[in-house]
């Protein structure tokens, strides 16, 4: 059929076969567009712009249009029911809230709630092992000095990168008494962290009290946390890596090793001392006891000598009488 056919479009039982015939003609638009019309007119309850036809009012068409619209809010309110339900698995807890304030803490289960706006719901995982790294990121290579440097009990700078884990034990407090509460436990770390260097010296955070020092703070970290009641708990404090600032490590490397030849040379010295010593001793002390010797031989003889001079002195005597 041509696009030219004025009777293309107005369908009915004309086609290309005549009145009747079995193959049927393209939708009557026009038809289409009163009947669009007229069941808009229904639902609105207004009058159609179609062709002039207004659909009929009646008892019935109004109880069918207000069945409809019953339906739909008891869709809506149901649907809006159905979305206070929330689920708090295993390790975690529910935080509820109604307009924006705590209201209850939920155990893990399948939960419901009053929907929103009216209240809302926060879930805290209480088993999660939190990791705070101070002083690099991923890496202890990637550092931020910024965190890492820090100032020792004996005026040095060292740059320190440790790592911090943590659980939270309050679901309450470490929802709503602290506005960024991973950021604020950065900062006591830093903080807390700075407070135990600055009581140490350099040569001891170094070389022999790193364990003591990570105990320290984590006991530190601790108590400005229950001072703030952030409901965090500390576990473990784990110092990555201690040493001088790049800046000055060689310097420090020339000090260290002064310093090692300064005891190395004091131990040769006294190994040698503790050679020389007791043999000068012994020499000292043979040689004190053979002039002893000498002394009490010579003695001897001059007392034996002076006897036989006294003899030989008193038998002169006698003989010249």
């Amino acid at each position: 059929m041509s696009l030219n056919d004025p009777n293309w479009g107005r369908g009915g039982n004309r086609g290309p076969q005549g009145p009747g015939g079995g193959n049927q003609g393209p939708p009557d638009l026009d038809e289409l567009w009163r009947n669009f019309n007229r069941r808009l007119s229904e639902i609105f309850r207004r009058r159609g712009r179609g062709a002039g036809d207004e659909p009929p009012r009646g008892p019935s068409n109004g109880r069918a249009i207000g069945g409809g619209a019953g339906a739909l809010i008891l869709l809506v309110l149901g649907v809006w029911l159905a979305s206070g339900f929330y689920i708090v698995v295993e390790g975690t807890r529910g935080v509820v809230l109604t307009f924006g304030k705590f209201s209850q803490e939920t155990l893990p289960g399948l939960r419901w709630r009053l929907p929103w706006p009216i209240q809302s719901n926060e879930i805290v995982n209480l088993s999660q092992v939190r990791t705070l790294e101070v002083g690099y990121r991923n890496n202890v290579r990637t550092k931020v000095l910024k965190e890492s440097l820090m100032l020792t009990d004996d005026e040095n700078i060292i740059d320190l990168q440790f790592a911090v884990q943590y659980v939270v034990k309050d679901a309450q407090a470490f929802t709503f008494n602290v506005r960024r509460p991973d950021e604020s436990a950065m900062q006591i770390a830093e903080t807390a962290m700075r407070e135990v260097i600055g009581k140490n010296r350099m040569d001891a955070i170094l070389y022999e009290t790193q364990v003591d020092i990570a105990n320290k703070a984590r006991d530190l970290m601790q108590a400005i946390h229950d001072r703030y009641n952030t409901g965090i708990q500390i576990s473990a404090v784990t110092l990555q890596n201690a040493q001088p600032p790049e800046q000055v490590q060689a310097a420090f490397d020339d000090a260290v090793k002064a310093g090692q030849d300064r005891e190395r040379q004091k131990n040769e010295g006294q190994a040698y001392a503790n050679d020389v010593i007791p043999r000068a001793r012994g020499t000292a002390s043979r040689l004190q006891q053979e002039s002893e010797g000498y002394k009490q031989r010579v003695i001897a003889n001059a007392e034996g000598d002076a006897s036989r001079f006294r003899q030989v002195l008193t038998e002169y005597s006698r003989r010249r009488r």
